[in-house]
């Protein structure tokens, strides 16, 4: 996908009920992944940004340290998915493979 200034989507689309949804803007969700990063750093970890699905669906790898922790579910729950659901309100739910 290229990259530009812009959003990455610029799309709004109706949903069955007819609510608008705002496309998720992936340059967004990589601003706030990089607010984050530093943290799980500090403890040997890191994550990559695998995919962001038009369903607000944001998929990470776990990465170094976080890899395997027994805690990096807690870390994903009350640390990534937490930010980037504040942050960026198109996410609806963020997991890792």
């Amino acid at each position: 996908m290229a990259r530009s200034g812009v959003l990455t989507k610029i799309m709004r689309t109706t949903c069955a009920e007819g609510r608008i949804i705002m496309a998720v803007d992936r340059e967004r969700i990589e601003r706030v992944l990089e607010l984050i990063r530093p943290s799980l750093q500090a403890d040997g970890g890191d994550l990559e940004l695998v995919d962001v699905g038009d369903d607000g669906v944001v998929t990470v790898h776990l990465t170094g340290a976080c890899n395997g922790c027994p805690l990096s579910q807690l870390t994903l729950a009350n640390g990534v998915r937490r930010v980037l659901k504040e942050r960026v309100p198109s996410v609806t739910d963020v997991r890792a493979v």
